[in-house]
């Protein structure tokens, strides 16, 4: 089971999920990036969020999926990290070294429910999408992971396999 590292090492991790569907396309959620300011603009990004204290990365994963898009999954279905991405951020609500750790999972389809956000979720939620790669890789969109579409082609073929790939920071 992937462990986490103590608390000391990251101010935050985070254990997202990046959710493809029978026709490859990657489920994506619509962030404000000031919700108290929504005309400030807006981001896309994986399902996931914040590992609670005596979570594994795998346990935070799945009960993120659930709370975001209303998807029920054992964590064991989840595997290993696929990737990861680790730099500094001041989030305001929290300053210092992240990480977000990338799991994949494959539905054959998913309908989203965003039902179970928490407040703070459903505060800068503003809709979801499931986007093609090949749009995803032309976008000029914000999207958080950096270099998605790349890891994300290489996902859908196969030709990923061992050591999570490690994804540019994004703040």
């Amino acid at each position: 089971m992937t462990s986490v590292p103590d608390h000391e090492t990251y101010r935050r991790r985070a254990a997202r999920v990046l959710l493809l569907d029978a026709a490859g396309r990657v489920l994506l959620l619509r962030c404000l990036l000031d919700p108290e300011h929504p005309d400030a603009g807006h981001c896309w990004a994986v399902p996931g969020g914040g590992v609670d204290d005596g979570e594994s990365l795998r346990q935070a994963a799945a009960r993120e999926l659930h709370e975001e898009v209303g998807l029920l999954v054992d964590p064991d279905e989840l595997g290993e990290p696929v990737a990861l991405t680790t730099g500094y951020a001041n989030l305001g609500w929290a300053e210092g070294l992240f990480r977000d750790d990338f799991f994949c999972l494959r539905v054959d389809t998913h309908v989203v429910d965003t039902s179970a956000m928490e407040p703070l979720e459903r505060g800068s939620h503003a809709g979801y999408r499931w986007w093609p790669v090949d749009e995803l890789a032309s976008t000029d969109e914000i999207v958080y992971p950096y270099e998605l579409a790349p890891l994300l082609a290489d996902l859908l073929v196969g030709s990923h396999q061992g050591q999570p790939v490690e994804l540019p920071w994004h703040h």
